[in-house]
């Protein structure tokens, strides 16, 4: 089977449960504990209203509350607010202006009797002197002079305002102004003396009819202060709620009791959030390691080095959570560039898109800063490529800072920030880019050191000539050595044709073979031409000698150190297929119908697990048989090809690593393409006529003399 599907791929099995739980388990618990760091406070504050605060007191966490402290204040306010109340009805003022036009009649009586009556000019002056004992010197000299008509004007007039003065809400409070202000009412056409002797007569008839009421007034100031909606107080994650040196107010204290400053209970719901929080990441990351990388997801290492990742990005975040620019400075995307490098692409991408989450979380839920981080690590993924070279890293900082500098001046001419904000947020993105540049170059090799997880610079490391095991291959096993380079140079070429890693595949393929060094003379690439061993053997015992290199080949590549992910590729290079040359000789030598065991003649395994794996099994067996070939031109390397493809395709050794019937194809052209580069035909030179002439006499002993000069070539 060639391909292998998503869900067959990747079923949960019993072995997945306890690397899930305890994978889950540390995750979530180191999560929780660096998120919820804020929910218990260093030491409670000791605080009282009117202290002054000895430090700036600033919020753990977002909170909105209920302030009952601001809520009373705001009650005391519309309280205050509603003026006094008093018991004015109009029919109550109605009475009082009928009581007091009566009260106006008997008062003027004497005054209408006074006028009415035939009197002498001098005894109706002496009666309208003592009518009215409570009048000014002026009103009653006023008084004095007027005839009948003149009065019945003024008596008309002044009756009309006391009407009018009472029948409206007339407050105790108001009384003595209403009175001073009564002339000035008076119309009618009165001159100026008889107005104010009409406002004198009415003015002592002027009385309240409004007064203070005591609980009407508290009735009202009640409902007032019972409309006020409850105010409600928004408090920022790191927003100062009392800044250093100022007094502390009700409302200060009640801030700070609401957010749990002053007690040394933790913040239940806070921690159950952040643990919430955890979970939801964390297993949204396993998860997608799981169903999508399946090969990552059963290595412990990458395991560890994801998770470490994520903890420490996010202890770095937490510990800048709620500065206004300190975050921006985060080297971030060297989490995504390091990824990309060590592992691949998407995995780089889903673990920022999760730093990104807990960035813009731990941040008072800033969607800026999550895009930020997630759009910068991008940009570090999309140019960091192989990461094999030092002009890469510089690429990487430079479209970090260009992606971040464009994301920050987005969102400040979305909002609010000035130009000095955006300023200070490019030094940030410039230096966070730089940052993470420095910080991939300076750990990349590290890391893919202590996880195990091979490196560019690893890779270009061993595959120089100079190493230990390829020298002693060069020196101890030519053939072995010369063999190895063909079948890498086979194996590279293959990899590019199907978008396999072809250093990888390279480097693998000069070591596949080391445990050759154990016993040179066993492999007929080494024999010189000599005897062969084999000849004389048993034939289950010389795949037992066969078997051997590969447990000999892990050995010397322990002892040598070489990377574990290079050790792998030694067994899987054979995986479980049949040493058909000895198989075949034991069926010979057993003779018919005797049934020779298959398995004492296959290899132990494993089968290749990956593309790279597949290719050096299949360049290894192409490159044995066509050097066997006694005519190398293209239709019987084709046919060889093919053929070697088809055994190990029927053989079912492809059945655990994702090789497709294209890619076969593909493998098969490069194939038949590098290896008819390698056995061109040349040109038969002259000399080499005459040198092969002079070798076949001494052969036979035709006189030529050792050591003779012959042409050169």
């Amino acid at each position: 089977m060639l391909t292998q599907r998503i869900d067959s791929a990747t079923q949960f099995t019993r072995a997945d449960v306890p690397r899930l739980a305890i994978a889950a388990t540390i995750l979530v618990l180191a999560l929780a504990v660096i998120l919820g760091a804020d929910i218990l406070p260093e030491q409670p504050l000791e605080v009282k209203e009117g202290q002054l605060a000895t430090r700036d007191i600033v919020a753990p966490r977002a909170l909105d509350f209920e302030s009952a402290v601001q809520t009373e204040v705001a009650r005391e306010a519309a309280s205050a607010a509603v003026p006094p109340q008093y018991s004015f009805t109009t029919e109550n003022a109605i009475a009082i202006a009928a009581a007091q036009q009566i009260a106006f009649e008997e008062r003027v009586s004497r005054i209408d009797t006074t006028f009415a009556a035939d009197l002498t000019p001098e005894g109706r002056q002496s009666l309208l002197q003592t009518a009215i004992p409570d009048l000014s010197d002026a009103t009653r000299a006023t008084l004095v002079g007027l005839d009948a008509a003149r009065w019945a004007v003024v008596r008309t007039e002044a009756a009309r305002v006391l009407d009018a003065t009472l029948r409206t809400e007339l407050r105790d409070t108001e009384v003595a102004d209403t009175r001073t202000r009564l002339s000035g009412r008076m119309a009618g056409g009165l001159d100026e003396a008889e107005r104010m002797l009409a406002a004198e007569l009415i003015a002592p008839l002027v009385v309240p009819n409004s007064s203070f009421s005591q609980e009407l007034t508290t009735t009202a100031r009640a409902q007032a202060a019972e409309d006020v909606v409850p105010v409600r107080e928004t408090i920022r994650q790191g927003e100062v709620i009392v800044r250093n040196g100022s007094p502390l107010t009700a409302a200060d204290i009640e801030k700070i009791d609401e957010l749990g400053l002053r007690e040394t209970l933790p913040d239940v719901a806070s921690l159950g959030g952040w643990v919430a929080f955890a979970v939801l990441v964390v297993g949204m990351l396993l998860s997608w390691i799981w169903r999508f990388r399946p090969n990552l997801w059963h290595r412990n290492n990458v395991l560890i080095l994801i998770g470490l990742l994520v903890v420490g990005a996010t202890l770095a975040l937490k510990l800048t959570a709620g500065r206004p620019t300190l975050p921006f400075f985060l080297p971030t995307a060297a989490i995504a560039m390091l990824l990309a490098i060590l592992l691949d692409a998407s995995i780089a991408t889903i673990v920022i898109a999760v730093v990104a989450i807990i960035g813009g979380a731990v941040n008072g839920g800033s969607l800026e800063f999550a895009t930020y981080i997630f759009m910068g690590g991008m940009a570090g993924v999309v140019a960091i490529r192989r990461g094999d070279r030092l002009p890469v890293f510089v690429q990487a900082s430079i479209a970090v800072f260009v992606v971040n500098a464009l994301v920050v001046s987005v969102f400040s001419l979305l909002g609010a920030r000035d130009l000095r904000g955006i300023l200070e947020l490019w030094f940030a993105s410039a230096a966070s880019a730089g940052g993470s540049g420095i910080a991939t170059i300076g750990t990349f090799a590290v890391l893919g050191s202590v996880f195990g997880i091979l490196t560019v610079f690893q890779l270009l490391e061993l595959a120089n000539p100079s190493q230990p095991l390829l020298r002693r291959l060069l020196v101890e096993t030519p053939g072995t050595y010369h063999h190895s380079l063909m079948v890498g140079n086979l194996a590279e070429r293959a990899a590019e044709s199907i978008g396999a890693d072809p250093l990888v595949t390279r480097v693998a393929a000069y070591y596949h073979d080391v445990g050759k060094l154990a016993n040179p003379l066993a492999f007929i690439e080494n024999q010189a031409g000599g005897d062969n061993i084999h000849d004389q053997l048993d034939p289950e015992v010389s795949a037992g000698i066969l078997k051997q290199h590969v447990v000999d080949g892990i050995d010397l590549a322990y002892k040598a150190r070489l990377p574990k992910a290079l050790i792998a590729y030694i067994p899987q290079h054979h995986g479980t297929a049949i040493m058909s040359y000895f198989y075949a000789r034991a069926k010979d030598l057993a003779g018919p119908g005797v049934v020779v065991d298959e398995r004492k003649f296959r290899h132990a395994g494993p089968k290749p697990q990956s593309r790279e794996a597949a290719l050096i099994m299949l360049a290894d067996g192409v490159e044995a048989s066509v050097r066997s070939l006694s005519s190398r031109d293209e239709p019987a390397i084709r046919a060889m090809v093919t053929r070697i493809i088809e055994e190990r395709t029927t053989d079912g050794q492809f059945d655990e690593c994702d090789l497709t019937l294209r890619d076969l194809e593909r493998i098969r052209e490069a194939f038949i393409g590098q290896l008819l580069g390698m056995y061109h035909t040349r040109v038969a030179y002259p000399q080499n006529t005459v040198v092969e002439l002079e070798s076949r006499r001494a052969a036979g002993g035709g006189g030529a003399v050792a050591g003779g000069s012959g042409p050169a070539s």
